[in-house]
């Protein structure tokens, strides 16, 4: 196993993988806590890399964080406006917003496939510029997004203890019990998402920045991705009572995956069979608690068996 992961793999796999988490942690919000099925966030991750693109590219590479944040949190709001005002069902809101951002994603490209990134500063070559230090210009990156990851986790975690946040978080278990309560579970439903977006906005910019472009079809398959990496990160879990520790299992979750991920490169799986890994990952993580329980129980079966022979054979003596 350590051959396959080198000190090289094992940092870009938590490279990328904390940026995955940033969408493991939107598809956190708006599916285990809102238990809304939001499939809008392939088309607002490549949003999300397409403003930041344009941005960086116009010499803003922190502004451009900051609109990616704002275009996610608008392809949020539109979601959920279709979901609270008109009565579109959650997946069909969030396949219709998925589809129309493919044009605007397009269009904020200026109509191009692709948008390249190079000839200009990124947060990532800015951070490396802050020291000349060997060990700085190797693991800056990897310190600058896990002291992202570190804000977004605690942000989420006090943000969910604030009144709102537990209105949005009842919101998710009983809507009948929010609304008896007096609060309009429409406005938390939309807050919910558009924070969820935000996140996912945050992520595409980043990755394109890391990567240095932007493609159309970045976010194809985004939604298998993070899915894989919220059932690993919950299953983990087991979804504990402390809200800390389950936000941060959903980003161990990410990073996860991208092992799994990064050792499948190295034993030369296609890239075609991809889909199929991440597919089989999240069905493992999703069976494994009740696999886990049925081997639990087979083992009290086959106990009890042993000792009710046990006593049999006592009896019979």
């Amino acid at each position: 196993m350590m051959n396959f992961l080198t000190p090289q793999i094992v940092q870009t796999a938590l490279e990328v993988g904390l940026i995955y988490g940033l969408v493991a942690l939107s598809l956190f919000i708006s599916f285990s806590i809102l238990d809304i099925c939001d499939l809008s966030t392939d088309g607002c991750y490549t949003l999300g890399c397409a403003v930041g693109a344009v941005v960086t590219i116009a010499g803003h590479p922190v502004l451009a964080l900051f609109a990616s944040v704002a275009a996610g949190i608008c392809s949020g709001y539109i979601t959920a406006l279709l979901q609270t005002k008109f009565g579109v069902q959650s997946i069909l809101a969030g396949i219709i917003v998925n589809t129309g951002l493919y044009t605007i994603n397009l269009a904020v490209m200026g109509f191009s496939s692709n948008l390249p990134i190079f000839g200009t500063d990124t947060v990532f070559t800015l951070v490396k510029g802050i020291s000349g230090a060997a060990w700085w210009q190797e693991w800056s990156s990897l310190i600058f997004l896990a002291l992202i990851l570190a804000l977004v986790v605690l942000f989420i975690k006090w943000f969910l203890g604030t009144r709102l946040g537990l209105s949005i978080r009842a919101t998710g278990d009983s809507p009948a019990m929010v609304r008896a309560s007096s609060i309009n579970p429409q406005f938390t439903v939309t807050v919910g998402l558009c924070f969820a977006n935000a996140m996912t906005g945050l992520a595409g910019s980043l990755i394109g920045q890391y990567n240095k472009t932007s493609d159309i079809n970045l976010g194809t398959g985004m939604v298998t991705i993070a899915l894989a990496s919220l059932i690993i990160g919950e299953t983990i879990s087991r979804k504990s009572g402390n809200m800390l520790w389950r936000i941060s299992c959903v980003v161990l979750g990410s990073c996860l995956y991208r092992f799994i991920i990064s050792i499948a490169l190295r034993l030369k799986v296609p890239t075609e069979a991809f889909k199929l890994v991440s597919a089989i990952i999240v069905a493992i993580a999703c069976a494994a608690p009740a696999a886990k329980d049925q081997i639990a129980l087979q083992r009290k079966k086959a106990a009890a068996m042993r000792e009710h022979r046990k006593m049999a054979e006592e009896e019979a003596k």
